[in-house]
């Protein structure tokens, strides 16, 4: 917490200092006027040693923790001050300690919850500052506030998936890349002294193996310099307009990832225009939102135009049939939702099915995944130990027949 140092004046006339702990300026102007002393002057004493630098970054936890816990304060009954109050006094992150009492201040001085957000959208995103603008206007702040902490918790739970069946393969394929190289720079060259030293002629296998080794191993800085070097070259081609789109093509047509990559797209619309419906934000409104949500260039354009649709006259299901993104059954739910007056409900039902789908698919890529990488694993570091061995089986069979 900060700590700032003061001096003051007792009503005795005489001249205090010294230094209190509090998380803004206004809290020791509180504290000091308790103990009967009048601020003449109070500055921020600045923190010396390794904590100078802070962190200026709100995790996407910490946000859902916060929302969760603003809304049950809400539904319990405290104002909106008095819950921002006890809640910037319970955080842990100073950035954003410091950035709750700034937006408490700001309500205090009359700017509505939705505006004091709004000056930080780094933390609060557009659709954050939609839902509570939406809650606001509807007098269910609590209600939309706990909408809001379901739907964060949910996309959250959504992303651990999706990292979960990226991390384990990548996971193997480096342990894999590192025991070869291993193997190719520092085993392979001990074998082929000694094998040099037999003075015999090698097999194929072996041959091939030692060729393999040379290369790695006269090669292998160039090879690491070479990976660096595309890998950055992707990163700046998918900050440009033309590349992100390429890529996001991509990553949808690949085949097993696409699958799951559209199914987390689905799953992810599906809730975010739910929820945002729900809310009571424009159609229009909420579907600029949902495509900037979105997460793929491709997926994105097509909200876009399912926006642009809509403005023309036409019904959600319609543009939603031709954009060819989403599956026959979203486009059905969508249409029964419309025709019935429940369209945030379906969407919610079918954000379920989706997610229930991408629960199944890391599982089944998990399992299928597992077996695969082991198999080559064992094979490769198999057929090199062979390979190596073979010139030694030759030599024992040859010291036999003589």
């Amino acid at each position: 917490m900060p700590v700032f140092e003061w001096v003051g004046r007792t009503p005795a006339g005489e001249v205090r200092k010294g230094t209190l702990e509090a998380p803004d300026e206004r809290t020791v102007q509180i504290k000091l006027s308790r103990q009967k002393i009048t601020p003449l002057k109070i500055k921020s004493k600045e923190q010396k040693g390794l904590f100078v630098f802070q962190r200026k970054k709100v995790k996407a936890k910490e946000l859902v923790v916060f929302t969760r816990q603003l809304a049950t304060m809400l539904e319990a009954g405290l104002s909106l001050v008095q819950a921002l109050e006890s809640l910037a006094l319970q955080q842990k992150n100073p950035y954003f300690r410091d950035v709750l009492i700034k937006i408490k201040n700001s309500i205090e001085e009359g700017s509505p919850f939705a505006e004091a957000i709004h000056q930080y959208p780094k933390i609060f995103d557009n659709f954050y500052y939609y839902m509570v603008q939406a809650g606001e206007a509807s007098g269910n702040l609590d209600a939309t506030l706990s909408r809001l902490a379901t739907y964060m918790e949910k996309n959250l739970a959504l992303k651990a998936k999706v990292k979960k069946a990226m991390i384990y393969p990548a996971v193997i394929v480096a342990v894999t890349t590192i025991v070869l190289g291993i193997i190719m720079v520092f085993v392979i060259p001990s074998f082929e002294k000694m094998f040099s030293d037999m003075g015999q002629a090698l097999p194929l296998p072996t041959l091939i193996v030692i060729q393999m080794s040379r290369f790695v191993k006269k090669y292998f800085l160039v090879g690491v310099g070479l990976v660096i070097t595309i890998i950055f070259l992707l990163k700046r081609y998918y900050r440009t307009e033309r590349g992100r789109r390429h890529i996001d093509q991509v990553l949808l047509r690949l085949p097993i990832f696409g699958n799951l990559f559209r199914k987390v797209a689905v799953a992810r619309f599906s809730r975010t225009l739910g929820t945002l419906i729900s809310s009571g934000v424009s159609i229009l409104d909420a579907l600029r939102i949902a495509a900037r949500t979105a997460g793929n260039v491709v997926v994105e354009q097509a909200i876009n135009d399912i926006r642009k649709s809509i403005q023309e006259g036409q019904s959600i299901a319609e543009p939603l049939a031709k954009s060819g993104i989403f599956p026959h059954m979203v486009i059905q739910m969508v249409s029964v939702g419309e025709s019935t007056g429940v369209l945030e409900k379906m969407l919610h039902k079918v954000a379920d099915f989706f997610e229930e789908e991408v629960d199944n698919v890391v599982d089944g890529m998990s399992q299928l995944i597992e077996p695969v990488l082991i198999v080559f694993l064992g094979a490769v570091i198999g057929g090199i130990i062979i390979s190596l061995y073979l010139p030694i089986f030759k030599m024992g069979d040859i010291v036999a027949g003589s």
